[in-house]
């Protein structure tokens, strides 16, 4: 047991949000099996609340990626804060999403806030939130533990995604996932992630 948790920890450790990706094609049935993964995640009242949409078609990543810049400049010239602005400095981000395009493969997570039956009844779906973002959680670790590099996208707001994808009126989008092999110059920043002490209080 310790030997796996020091390995899984190893491996959490060495895992890098990617902005720069090459377009070589990557094993679409190791995402479809992460994707499988992330859908054992525990859920509130069980009703597993989340759908997937796998992209690689470069028609439809070139429409996510004109819509996501198109909010990204909202964001960057009107809606963000200065002290925003200051915590993503370090990171070197802007409003230019190229990756969404150069990736070979997009994964657009939504959450379903309600489940419709085939009468179009609504039952209530619980703990949707916290649902979708364990299994989000679980489908970067599968995606990494498989060798695949990942970023969180989120531009805000991202309603144009179930636009583009024609997802039904109960399912909002939650995150936009670039998934590939990162490219020969990518760089990431050195960040220092906080110490267990930092994190943990124990009673006991």
């Amino acid at each position: 047991m310790h030997t796996r948790a020091e390995e899984f920890f190893e491996l959490m450790q060495s895992r890098r949000s990617v902005r720069q990706f090459c377009a070589d094609p990557i094993p679409l049935e190791v995402v479809r099996r992460a994707i499988h993964s992330a859908g054992q995640a525990p859920s509130g009242a069980h009703k597993q609340p989340w759908r997937f949409t796998l992209i690689t078609d470069p028609a439809v990543k070139r429409q996510i990626r004109e819509a996501a810049e198109a909010e990204e400049r909202e964001t960057y010239e009107t809606r963000m804060s200065d002290e925003w602005r200051a915590a993503l400095a370090p990171l070197g981000t802007d409003a230019d999403k190229a990756y969404l395009e150069t990736v070979p493969a997009l994964i657009a997570m939504f959450r379903v806030d309600y489940d419709l039956d085939d009468d179009g009844q609504r039952s209530k779906n619980y703990y949707v939130q916290e649902s979708c973002g364990i299994a989000l959680g679980m489908l970067i670790a599968a995606l990494h533990h498989a060798g695949l590099a990942t970023l969180t996208h989120t531009p805000s707001p991202m309603n144009f995604l179930a636009k583009i994808l024609s997802r039904p009126k109960n399912e909002r989008a939650y995150m936009l996932l670039p998934v590939g092999y990162p490219s020969d110059d990518c760089s990431v920043p050195e960040l220092e992630r906080k110490a267990l002490s930092e994190i943990l209080t124990e009673h006991g």
